[in-house]
Parts: structure tokens; sequence; C-alpha cells
């Protein structure tokens, strides 16, 4: 595995477990959604991963090293890169200049513009915008500039939260095509999204959190088109928060 979350608890000061025992298995290659109501957890996983927050238990490990006590500066070294929902963006800086900004630390700067034109081709609405403001951007182009700004770092694992929130539906399929190219690529992805379907559409694997806990895995695939989840998580009927252990979703058939 290239990232493993095992059994991890984590919260904000001295508030209450948001995170309680989750678990999660990342492969190189592959792209994961995790899906789950509002509360479940989801964001608070990714800020855990990236050191924002530190667990109060269990393990983060990355290409066999432990990383709980690693600032996420540290983390980010490493290979990890988080897309907060925010974007982060200088809005007063170029697109270009933000991308640059993303390779302050890199000492070659002929291989930072490099980077720089291979962003480019990935996302060519970017290289047409270049010379604007990242805040006369669309919310779309932004999003795909907080990605872009990402892989100028050419990490092994790439983190997206949310990042169809507050998007118009028409920008945020832009956002989930550009997903979709990156994970043809073959990035690693881990992905938060309220959008379960959009999101799950984009990804290998789904995970399900609910109240801080695994409820269910699978393949995306699968879990789309599951009763129980259509009906708990999807938005196709209402229904009462499963209790229970996690269930792990294979080939469409229900497993213990």
């Amino acid at each position: 595995m290239l990232l493993e979350v095992e059994n991890v608890t984590a919260g904000y000061g001295a508030g209450p477990n948001i995170l309680d025992g989750v678990s999660l298995r990342i492969e190189q290659g592959k792209s994961y959604c995790i899906i789950g109501p509002n509360g479940a957890g989801k964001s608070t996983l990714l800020r855990t991963i990236c050191g924002l927050l530190r667990p109060r238990s269990g393990r983060i490990i990355f290409k066999g090293e432990v990383l709980n006590n690693l600032r996420p500066d540290q983390i980010l070294r490493k290979g990890i890169c988080f897309v907060p929902q925010d974007r982060s963006l200088f809005p007063e800086m170029s697109v270009k200049e933000n991308l640059l900004m993303a390779g302050y630390t890199l000492t070659n700067k002929q291989d930072l513009e490099q980077r720089i034109q291979t962003v480019f081709e990935i996302f060519p609405v970017l290289k047409e915008r270049q010379s604007q403001l990242a805040q006369t951007l669309s919310g779309g182009e932004q999003q795909m500039l907080a990605m872009a700004r990402a892989l100028i770092l050419k990490p092994d694992v790439i983190m997206l939260d949310e990042p169809s929130l507050g998007l118009a539906p028409l920008v945020a399929i832009q956002v989930f095509e550009s997903i979709k190219k990156l994970k043809e690529l073959g990035m690693t992805i881990l992905l938060v999204e309220q959008n379960a379907r959009k999101g799950l559409e984009c990804a290998d694997w789904g995970y399900v959190l609910d109240l801080g806990k695994n409820r269910f895995e699978g393949p995306a695939h699968s879990l789309l088109h599951d009763p129980q989840i259509e009906e708990l998580y999807l938005g196709k009927r209402r229904g009462t928060r499963p209790q229970g252990k996690t269930r792990t979703l294979e080939q469409g058939v229900d497993g213990s």
C-alpha cells in the first residue's frame, strides 16, 4: 500500500472525536472517493492525513513511514498534497504567478517552467488565462488552478476536499472532467465530495463514512448501484443510518 490509515481517531482541540477508528488503504495509481453525510468526518480525515490535525490514536503510514508526528510541510515534502475547500489561491497574483509560487522550493527553475507547461497541457484554459489575476477566474477555473498548483510538486497522492462545493452544476461538470483526466494520467487521488454520485464516477474505489466510522467500502461502480447506499447516501430515498460494522462490496455482492 502507498498510504494506510489504521484505526485513526482525531478531533479538534479538547472536543470529542470526529474520527472514531477510521481505516483506509490507498494503492498507487488508483483513485478513491470518500462520501457520507455532513459531519461524518470526511474533511477531518484529509486534514489528519496531511498533518493539520494530529491523530489521537491509530497510525497514518506512507511508503512504510509513520507520519503521525510530522508537520504539514514535512508531509507535503514526502509527497502528499492537500487541496482544501477554499482553494487558498493568491487572488491578486496571476495564474502563472500562482503556479510559480507553488514551486518556490524547487531550485531548478528550468524544471519548474517545464512543470508549468505540463499543467498547461492538462488544463488548457489556464494557459489561455495565465496573465489573468486568480480572483478574476470563474469558480471552476479557480478550482482547476488549485489542482494545477498541487501538480507542480508532482505529488504521489493528491487529496481534493469538496472540489465542486459552491459551483454551478455546469461548472462542476468541468471540474469532474478535470479529475477524470488526472485519473487517466495515473495520478493517485483521494477525493472527498458532496456530490456523491459524481465523485464515485471519478473513482476506482469508494469509502462511506458515517458518524466518524467506516460504514461501507468497495468498487465505486458497486457503491453507485447498491440499493442500500442509494437509499442512505445518494439521495434516492430516505432511510435510517446503519449502525453495524463496515460492509465491503465486491463486484456488487455484499461481503462481511
